[in-house]
């Protein structure tokens, strides 16, 4: 398979006074086109750091990262932050919505940097709310949708510009666990149509949903295995079904 994601030698140092501080350690790791990735370790252990300057919200102090074969660890701050808004797609634990917007023009956001008329942006953002089951929603704000329908919210803005490669840092963190397994359903989901997923969660039930589980400790890699994914629908129907 191609990767999609190439690192080699990867740390990055931390200068606080007199004292270094090494938060990633000489990492090397591949992502392939397709996979879901969940990351795991202990705070400190490096996986928030690696997850920063997967996401180019940082440039690593050594080492080289490739993203769909381009070098992006030695970009400017501008270039990066053009990859991030062409080629990644954020989802977050707070899910980072404007709280005083509606549902469509929070997904509608990320598409303003682009040079897309208004009209085509408002389609391209409705189409997206309707993948993650919201097209009925789309003129509720924030206040007005539950926990899950905000991460979905979010995760259809994630999806606005197309892009290569999903980051979710701590997906579920703020949700209770049926919800936690609808949002997984849909990151599945999406995985099967080939996009990657690379996800941060210190949830060793959420980190089961993943096809490949890596793990850091102390800046360091110290595990890195193949996994059979649960299977998030399945559990969702056997749930409806002890309901009925």
């Amino acid at each position: 398979m191609t990767s999609l994601i190439a690192v080699r030698g990867m740390s990055k140092m931390y200068t606080m006074g007199p004292t270094t501080v090494t938060a990633l350690d000489k990492v090397s790791l591949d992502i392939a086109e397709g996979e879901f990735v969940a990351i795991m370790g202990a705070s400190g252990s490096g996986k928030s750091t690696f997850m920063n300057l997967l996401g180019c919200l940082d440039t690593p102090s050594e080492g080289e990262y490739r993203l769909a074969g381009e070098k992006v660890s030695d970009l400017t701050t501008d270039q990066l932050a053009t990859i991030r808004n062409r080629r990644i797609g954020f989802i977050f634990q707070q899910f980072n919505l404007l709280p005083r917007t509606s549902a469509l023009e929070n997904v509608e956001l990320p598409l303003l940097y682009s040079a897309i008329p208004s009209s085509e942006r408002r389609a391209l953002a409705m189409a997206r709310l309707s993948e993650v089951g919201l097209g009925t929603r789309t003129d509720h704000q924030p206040s007005q949708l539950s926990g899950g329908q905000q991460q979905r919210v979010a995760i259809a803005r994630a999806l606005a510009n197309n892009p290569s490669l999903i980051l979710a840092d701590e997906p579920t963190g703020a949700l209770d666990s049926r919800t936690s397994i609808e949002i997984m359903a849909l990151l599945q989901k999406l995985n099967a149509q080939r996009m990657t997923i690379v996800m941060v969660t210190h949830e060793h039930d959420i980190a089961a949903f993943a096809s490949r589980i890596v793990t850091f400790r102390d800046g360091k890699i110290i595990s890195d295995v193949k996994n059979v994914p649960a299977n998030a629908q399945t559990q969702l129907n056997a749930a409806q079904m002890e309901m009925q």
